[in-house]
């Protein structure tokens, strides 16, 4: 079983119990898309726009110590997005069109997706393109792909640019 059918039928279930979720992303730690129902263009910048929101949630539950982070949650004039982590390199966000619904039970029922997600993609995800989440007290050198380029491409004594003639 692929992870498109996996997810179509948790996230179909999800939506028929919910029917105030008007769409569901699946998409990697690093923004890539992995699965969805929103049209492909809406889709695309919701994941990445999840995984930003994700690193930065995940940053400041870090720095505030109070626990693990469990979702992020955007409130809008006509519902809400909410991006739940699903395992360790995926993400799920929703896109609900009412904020007056009973948000716990949403969260509930969600979560438990997500777990269920994360575990089949966990197992099975090797090619789904994502990135584990970094250690967030991990040397710069890990986290840093500049971190890598050698010191002499990284400290150039001569500017990079030249003032253009007047």
């Amino acid at each position: 079983m692929d992870a498109d059918t996996v997810m179509g039928t948790e996230l179909r279930g999800l939506r028929q119990r919910r029917p105030d979720i008007a769409g569901t992303v699946l998409a990697g730690t690093d923004g890539l898309l992995i699965s969805s129902d929103l049209p492909s263009t809406d889709a695309t910048h919701l994941a990445a726009l999840a995984a930003a929101s994700f690193g930065l949630g995940h940053r400041v539950a870090d720095t505030v110590r109070q626990g693990e982070f469990r979702e992020s949650v955007v409130h809008t004039t006509a519902g809400c997005v909410v991006t739940y982590p699903a395992g360790r390199s995926a993400l799920l966000t929703l896109v609900t069109v009412s904020a007056a619904g009973d948000l716990e039970a949403l969260h509930e029922e969600a979560r438990e997706v997500a777990r269920r997600a994360g575990s089949f993609l966990d197992v099975r995800g090797a090619g789904i393109g994502a990135t584990s989440v970094p250690d967030a007290h991990a040397p710069l050198a890990t986290r840093t792909p500049m971190a890598t380029l050698p010191a002499q491409l990284r400290r150039s004594s001569r500017p990079t640019w030249r003032r253009p003639p007047i």
